[in-house]
């Protein structure tokens, strides 16, 4: 009886080309990531939270309902440690054996986003503490918005993303109409527009994968 060799090189170029192909689809399933595990966490904490905010503190402090003064802000806050950690076990997991100029990449933008929030929360909390309650919190909203938009616009240059710079560049432009708008409706543009924007745009993404890519 012939033995059989599992390893021998294939018998043809074209067999050799469709092994590399096979090959490149399976490492492009293994290292894809999944749109909605990363956006719609987001998504939904800004869409949850800054609606809420904007349903206690509304425009010209009008309350749409009244909720306990605490619970926007928490829920908030929750919301996005639990997008936080969503991201950093989707990041580890996708970045198993990842070596390289793509690790680079991954890790320096993950430390230039902790950098930049630590830099500009500092400067807003020195400066927020010289303005009323409604003008403090409009301050910490839009300068972390205006820096989130900024990231994607600046990640959409790493990662060759037309997609991130136009959210990005949508973002930018919400938050900046918020602020001329006012404390409230700032709040009701980002739930709308960011945290809304950030579901569809997962969606999107998702539904533009090719077959047999995230999962």
């Amino acid at each position: 009886m012939t033995p059989v060799d599992d390893d021998a090189p294939p018998a043809s170029a074209a067999e050799s080309l469709e092994l590399i192909r096979r090959e490149q689809a399976a490492a492009a399933r293994t290292m894809a990531l999944n749109p909605l595990l990363y956006y719609l966490p987001w998504g939904g904490a800004w869409l949850i939270g800054f609606g809420l905010l904007f349903l206690r503190y509304g425009p010209d402090g009008r309350v749409f309902v009244d909720l306990p003064a605490w619970l926007p802000l928490a829920s908030l806050f929750v919301l996005m440690a639990l997008a936080m950690a969503s991201t950093v076990l989707v990041s580890v997991v996708r970045g198993r054996g990842v070596e390289g100029r793509s690790s680079w990449q991954g890790t320096a933008f993950g430390f230039a986003w902790f950098l930049a929030f630590a830099g500009v929360g500092t400067t807003t909390n020195r400066f927020a503490q010289l303005l009323p309650d409604a003008e403090r919190s409009l301050l910490w909203a839009c300068a972390s918005v205006g820096l989130v938009g900024a990231m994607y616009m600046a990640g959409s240059a790493i990662w060759i993303s037309r997609d991130m710079f136009v959210f990005g560049a949508w973002l930018t432009v919400i938050n900046i109409a918020g602020v001329l708008a006012g404390p409230g409706w700032h709040s009701l543009l980002v739930s709308v527009g960011g945290g809304g924007g950030l579901c569809l745009l997962g969606i999107l993404l998702q539904l533009r994968a090719p077959r047999g890519g995230p999962a």
